[in-house]
């Protein structure tokens, strides 16, 4: 008798989004866990999230810059695994709180502080059962023209300048006034 292979179902990072899921304006960052400036942009999202709440979304994406840093590959694996759990915003907030602790072992540890119950985690990190999904992410960022993290992307438009919560929150306010227009656009037709 065979048996038959239990198919996996991972949830890809394009996938996990924090904020109202029908909201006008989403913004998506490229970045990794042992940057400094991501950490910095990091607590910036939190106040856009507070700010603008209902009329945005937030996707983070992976994009561990493994010659600088080499543990952001595994940091970034480590929270799509919580991400497994619905635990990916905690882990994502942990790891950019405890950045230059990022080895396994530490990782381990903030999953537990992140509610993750996965007791093949570590395993599942040694094995590297998620680096496929934050290499879509590299690929995509890749693709995107980034560069140099942190990278923004509005309503999936490149934004540029440095990611200040005013400069942000211009482009925000931007995105917003054009979705406004459009949906008067289709309310007339």
């Amino acid at each position: 008798m065979a048996f038959k292979k239990e198919d996996v179902i991972i949830i890809e990072p394009k996938e996990i989004f924090v904020g109202k899921k029908d909201a006008p304006v989403t913004l998506m960052e490229f970045g990794e866990y042992e940057n400094e400036d991501c950490a910095k942009a990091n607590e910036v999202v939190k106040q856009l999230l507070e700010e603008y709440e209902g009329k945005i979304r937030f996707n983070f994406r992976h994009f561990p810059l493994t010659m600088v840093h080499q543990r952001s590959m595994k940091a970034s694996e480590a929270a799509v695994a919580a991400g497994q759990e619905g635990k990916f915003w905690e882990m994502h907030n942990i790891l950019f709180n405890n950045k230059r602790t990022l080895g396994t072992t530490s990782l381990k540890l903030h999953s537990k502080e992140a509610g993750v119950n996965n007791k093949k985690f570590l395993d599942d990190l040694v094995n590297g059962i998620f680096g496929w999904q934050v290499q879509d992410d590299l690929k995509e960022g890749i693709s995107r023209g980034v560069k140099e993290l942190p990278a923004f992307f509005i309503n999936d438009e490149p934004f540029s300048g440095k990611p200040t919560f005013a400069n942000l929150s211009a482009a925000i306010d931007q995105a917003l006034k054009k979705s406004k227009k459009k949906n008067l656009v289709r309310q007339r037709a």
